[in-house]
């Protein structure tokens, strides 16, 4: 079963995309990661992700990014409550 869906942050080979959300179109040329949707400011997006148009969406190597980051939200800034001795 071929997987048409790809989260923001995925290694991915070339191919077309689209936005999940609002459908902007996205034309990846080279192996890279995914970005954020360019209107993910100007609309609501709730699934942050990219549906495969053409190509073989997740590249082999990084077939799941460990975590899916939501823009504009870095790693650095996950607070973990302290632990209790």
């Amino acid at each position: 079963m071929k997987k048409d869906y790809v989260p923001y942050g995925s290694d991915v080979s070339a191919g077309t995309y689209e936005c999940v959300d609002c459908g902007h179109p996205y034309s990846n040329q080279a192996k890279t990661s995914m970005p954020p949707c360019p209107q993910f400011r100007k609309t609501v997006h709730s699934l942050y992700g990219w549906k495969i148009l053409t190509g073989q969406g997740d590249a082999v190597k990084d077939p799941y990014p460990e975590k899916s980051e939501k823009p504009g939200i870095k790693s650095a800034e996950v607070i973990k409550p302290a632990s209790k001795k």
